[in-house]
């Protein structure tokens, strides 16, 4: 059995647990068929993997391993482990999605190492629970934990298409590229049913407004029509976020993401379909997945993928426990090295958020990673950049509907 404790907040968020009960062991073996042997030489491409193993510790299906409380709650509660939580299996957790009424839909930006101003985020959490995520701080804001409740608590914006018609009408509106998948994915599993993304696109397409989409969903693809036509008018670039190209690791790091080898797929039918496509190696994490990174930038190639980008793990506020935690319990040994190397690029603290360095952090381990991405990507061919969108099309909602119908 397990119980809870719950204390008065001294105006600083309570540590996560050290080492909170998960219940028993819940794994499988690995079922996986792959691909015939490349000749020698070749790009590698990643399996193709039909069943992944479950977790060996936490939910199933979740990434976080615990639920504490958000910073700006006056109380934290906490699982303590009283002796006996061998016996009690942690109940599976339903994702509760609610519907919110937005009343605006683009969010602004002036960070100077962003290469966009204006984004949109269709939902609030992240069905794909990927415990490194940087968004989960922003669940505190909803009085919910970073923790599961950023992935099995989610908020669905349902008139984000009409709001975005409406602001691209504004008379000041000045065209420049959207950015969709800044926070959460816009093609998490619930986009399934809520086909917010979808609409949204449908929106930008008929006024010729240009977007750029950053995904770990090959979920993307459902939406070939709509892209293809956009990337005939120069109006849309697609980018696939891949962390690793272990099935097992992705399948405990990021349990509800699409498997690597998917992502990878749909690359290549991006890249088929004529849509710009890119990849981007991210989190990079030191001691854990950074000796992928040129795997992921060759296989990416070879799938078709023709930009490529990077961003070093980033723990802001209590994603530094929730990963500690992750560490602890499904990397041990690697734990205390994975640490000591983040905080080696990070001037000796867990994160800095100076901008500049808090994507490709500093010292002489993050200046390895940078000349390792150079090299790889000049050899491969992804260092060039495909050009800018076109924003000179865009039609103003109301005054060229009639154009955008043919």
């Amino acid at each position: 059995m397990s119980s809870s404790h719950e204390s008065v907040r001294s105006g600083r968020p309570a540590p996560a647990p050290a080492n909170s009960p998960i219940g028993p062991v819940a794994a499988s073996g690995p079922d996986a068929r792959t691909r015939s042997p490349s000749p020698a030489g070749s790009p590698s491409y990643p399996p193709r993997v039909r069943a992944t193993p479950l977790p060996e510790n936490g939910r199933r299906g979740r990434g976080a391993l615990t639920n504490s409380s958000g910073r700006f709650e006056r109380r934290a509660r906490e699982p303590l482990d009283d002796g006996w939580g061998g016996l009690d299996a942690p109940a599976p957790l339903k994702t509760e999605v609610t519907s919110e009424t937005a009343r605006a839909v683009l969010t602004r930006n002036s960070s100077p190492d962003l290469p966009f101003d204006r984004s949109i985020n269709p939902y609030r959490g992240c069905e794909h629970g990927c415990v490194y995520c940087f968004a989960r701080p922003t669940h505190a804001y909803m009085g919910l934990s970073p923790g599961l409740d950023f992935e099995s608590r989610l908020f669905a914006k349902p008139n984000a298409a009409a709001l975005l018609e409406k602001e691209l009408a504004r008379p000041n509106y000045e065209p420049a590229p959207i950015a969709l998948g800044t926070n959460t994915d816009p093609y998490q599993p619930i986009e399934q049913r809520y086909r917010i993304t979808r609409s949204l696109l449908e929106v930008l397409s008929a006024y010729n407004h240009p977007v750029t989409i950053v995904t770990k969903s090959a979920r993307v693809t459902r939406d070939l029509d709509i892209l293809a036509a956009m990337a005939e008018r120069n109006l849309v670039k697609v980018y696939l976020s891949i962390t690793t190209l272990d099935a097992r690791l992705a399948r405990t790091m990021e349990p509800r993401a699409s498997t690597p080898s998917r992502r990878m797929e749909a690359i290549s039918m991006l890249a088929q379909a004529g849509v710009p496509t890119g990849v981007m190696v991210a989190p990079v994490i030191p001691a854990l997945t950074d000796s992928e990174m040129e795997k992921i930038l060759t296989g990416a190639a070879y799938a078709g993928a023709t930009e490529a980008g990077y961003i070093l793990l980033r723990l802001p506020l209590e994603i530094r426990d929730l990963f500690r935690e992750w560490l602890e319990a499904n990397k041990p040994d690697a734990a205390a090295h994975v640490i000591s190397l983040i905080r080696q690029m990070r001037g000796g603290k867990d994160y800095d958020a100076q901008w500049g360095k808090r994507m490709r952090g500093d010292g002489p381990y993050a200046w390895q990673l940078a000349r390792r991405f150079e090299l790889a990507t000049k050899k491969l061919g992804l260092a060039r950049k495909s050009g800018e969108l076109d924003s000179t099309r865009f039609l103003v909602p109301g005054r060229g509907k009639q154009l955008a119908l043919l």
